[in-house]
């Protein structure tokens, strides 16, 4: 199947964001998928934060999103925005490093206020790193989410339904776009 990478832009190590990208990892690897998750996080700050574009993690970041098929990004929204640690990873990024990609946006957030986060300020960044199809991205309500304290997460079954549609249809697009990129 395809190579997944399933990024998360939340700066929390306890993040409901990064839960729940892990529990879409699961089942994208059910689907036959290899994925690769990447904690925004994880990268050295100052690299980040300088603009550091020969350090080793960022060198090896970008080459992660080169060789993977599909990506993943999720994070929280603050502010009726991405996190500004995504930000600074996807500024970090080629031009075009999203070129030929399938690409799923998702969103954790307190008030569905901020549910056109993904339309209005992901999508288009997305979008100008040369995505070569967005799928329909998702929106979850924090309250949607719980953490048991063995660290499985339970998440509320109407939006478990929607999840699983949407990683299904990522999957998907994922499965018919990739014999296209591997003809180019």
């Amino acid at each position: 199947m395809a190579t997944v990478l399933s990024v998360s832009g939340s700066p929390s190590a306890t993040s409901r964001t990064a839960r729940l990208l892990r529990y879409l990892d699961a089942r994208l690897t059910d689907q036959g998928h290899e994925v690769i998750p990447l904690d925004v996080r994880s990268l050295p700050p100052e690299a980040l934060l300088r603009a550091d574009f020969g350090h080793p993690a960022i060198i090896e970041a970008t080459a992660l999103f080169e060789q993977a098929d599909g990506v993943v990004i999720g994070t929280p929204v603050y502010k009726a925005a991405y996190s500004g640690l995504l930000k600074s990873l996807l500024d970090r990024l080629p031009q075009y490093t999203l070129a030929g990609k399938t690409v799923l946006p998702l969103a954790t957030g307190g008030s569905t206020a901020h549910v056109l986060a993904i339309d209005y300020a992901l999508r288009p960044v997305l979008s100008s790193l040369g995505a070569a199809h967005i799928t329909p991205g998702w929106f979850v309500l924090d309250r949607h989410i719980a953490v048991r304290q063995d660290g499985v997460i339970i998440v509320e079954p109407g939006t478990r339904e929607a999840l699983d549609q949407v990683t299904d249809q990522f999957s998907t697009a994922l499965s018919e776009r990739r014999p296209l990129r591997a003809a180019a």
